[in-house]
């Protein structure tokens, strides 16, 4: 008997992020052009190099994603070690590096015509920046519509955010480094615990206390999907905010936007069939093998904005590289959705 299933669609904001980014590119670039002086005041309001309306956004783009995670999950890791280790082994032991391969290849050495040296540097690091961050948030709706084991997901999450407290900031300084891009390491650090350990922390306890003060219910039903909405409106604002500034050098190299976009593109279909076809070698049920490549493919951007925000600026190269891979995730996830669905006898019953 052949199963069916039902259609399931994005909310509304995630079904057309990549149409909203588009929109905040150009609201941002026409803000920037008609209020330069209100652009400039934005950008000196900085704590420590921080500028606090973007920190601000940040958070709480970042929040609603770590409120979400039940760490008590992790007991059942070892219950199905297979999907696990595809899953660090991928997002951990490979995904940053070929990143760095592919972004470093296209966009300092194919492209070098059309991009200058010093752009290409930024590009790089930004690139670099998604690269050593796996998907954390988005990742539970590409598992849902690929019909992935929630619960699963939740673990493979739930460690990929406690591999981040120490693997992204050695890894990411290393291959800046590689690149010769030089960063001092107590910044990395400072924006690790700023964007990663705090919110984390903020999200462990409120989701503790609120469970016990309010129940289950009420926190699933009320609390989170009040939140739904926050996250994307912090993304929107903060592109609008970043392309204020990113403005002169959007219009003066328009094309940059998709070469960036090439090596992203490459890396993340890459990526997945690493994973997904690793995870058929290894007979994995679909339900796991689905959100393994899904957890590799897409980046936990939000992340990776900030980061780069914090160690190269709002102006830089660096964030606007990490802007486009916000661009390019909708749609390329999406069609990785798919394909994921229409080869799910691949995997047997």
């Amino acid at each position: 008997m052949t199963k069916t299933y039902s259609v399931v669609k994005l909310p509304f904001f995630e079904r057309y992020l990549s149409l909203w980014v588009i929109f905040c590119i150009i609201a941002g670039i026409i803000i920037g052009k008609i209020f330069p002086a209100g652009v400039s005041f934005l950008s000196r309001l900085e704590v420590s190099q921080v500028n606090i309306p973007v920190a601000i956004l940040i958070w709480l783009m970042i929040y609603p994603m770590m409120v979400q995670i039940d760490f008590s999950s992790i007991v059942r890791a070892g219950k199905k070690p297979k999907g696990l280790a595809v899953t660090l082994a991928v997002n951990w032991l490979i995904k940053p590096f070929t990143m760095a391969i592919f972004a470093a290849l296209f966009l300092k050495y194919v492209f070098a015509a059309f991009i200058s040296p010093v752009l290409a540097k930024e590009y790089v690091a930004g690139a670099i920046l998604l690269g050593a961050a796996p998907c954390t948030a988005m990742v539970f709706v590409w598992s849902y519509l690929a019909k992935g084991d929630p619960a699963y997901t939740l673990v493979q999450v739930a460690i990929n955010d406690l591999v981040i407290l120490v693997a992204f900031v050695p890894i990411v300084k290393f291959l800046l480094g590689v690149n010769q891009i030089i960063v001092p390491y107590g910044t990395l650090i400072y924006s690790t615990i700023f964007f990663v350990v705090i919110p984390l922390t903020a999200g462990y306890i409120s989701r503790v206390y609120l469970l016990k003060l309010k129940g289950a219910e009420w926190f699933e039903n009320v609390f989170l999907k009040m939140l739904k909405p926050v996250t994307i409106i912090g993304l929107l604002l903060t592109l609008i905010i970043l392309f204020a500034f990113q403005g002169n050098i959007i219009l003066g190299n328009p094309l940059h936007i998709l070469l960036i976009a090439v090596p992203l593109i490459i890396q993340t279909y890459f990526i997945f069939f690493i994973s997904y076809l690793w995870s058929r070698k290894w007979r994995l049920v679909h339900s796991i093998a689905a959100p393994a490549g899904m957890i590799g493919a897409s980046n936990f951007f939000e992340l990776s904005v900030a980061v780069a925000i914090s160690l190269f600026g709002l102006k830089s190269g660096a964030a606007l590289a990490t802007v486009v891979g916000v661009l390019t995730e909708v749609p390329i996830m999406l069609s990785l959705v798919y394909f994921s669905n229409k080869t799910r006898h691949w995997f047997g019953p």
